[in-house]
């Protein structure tokens, strides 16, 4: 079974932390379950698989009409969150969770939290989510906002891709744009 605690700062957010049983063969452990989040009605319609260098950070993105839930197969990763969603007792905070392939945690990320990660090692993100792409609900904001208040830890220089460079700083993004 699988530790399931709600974050300490943002709303919504779940974090897991899975039992591993581990023997001369190696280790197996369950990663997700609906019945873990009873307060949605999970309906997953696609698993995918990121890898990345280390050094590479990816986001911040946010959706209106996603949620994800990420575990991290490989590496280790911070993954950096903030609530973006203009109704939240927790809008505008931010938290760094840490992630690794020894501790097989994962994160539930509600629509409205913007959300991304850095690679401290060359690392595999499994995600699952319960929408399929939609360009038109693919959003960012700069992984490096000051205003955001998140602490990555990372050099000023982390590997972007083009799309991510040119996220807007928070204070650009129409009120009307943010997720409720």
């Amino acid at each position: 079974m699988a530790r399931i605690r709600d974050s300490d700062h943002i709303e919504g957010v779940r974090i897991v932390d899975p039992e591993a049983h581990a023997d001369a063969r190696g280790r197996f452990a369950e990663i997700f379950r609906k019945e873990w989040f009873p307060q949605r009605a999970w309906t997953e319609v696609q698993w995918s698989r990121s890898e990345s260098r280390a050094g590479t950070l990816r986001g911040l993105h946010y959706h209106h009409r996603q949620v994800d839930y990420w575990h991290c197969a490989g590496g280790q990763m911070r993954v950096g969150l903030v609530d973006l969603r203009r109704n939240s007792p927790t809008r505008g905070v931010a938290e760094i969770v840490c992630l690794d392939q020894d501790t097989l945690g994962a994160v539930l990320i509600p629509a409205g939290v913007a959300h991304g990660f850095y690679a401290v090692t060359d690392t595999t993100l499994f995600y699952l989510v319960d929408n399929y792409y939609d360009g038109t609900d693919e959003l960012g904001v700069a992984w490096n906002d000051p205003a955001l208040g998140l602490d990555w830890g990372v050099c000023d220089q982390p590997l972007l891709s083009e799309r991510d460079r040119r996220n807007p700083l928070i204070a650009d993004i129409p009120p009307a744009q943010l997720p409720e």
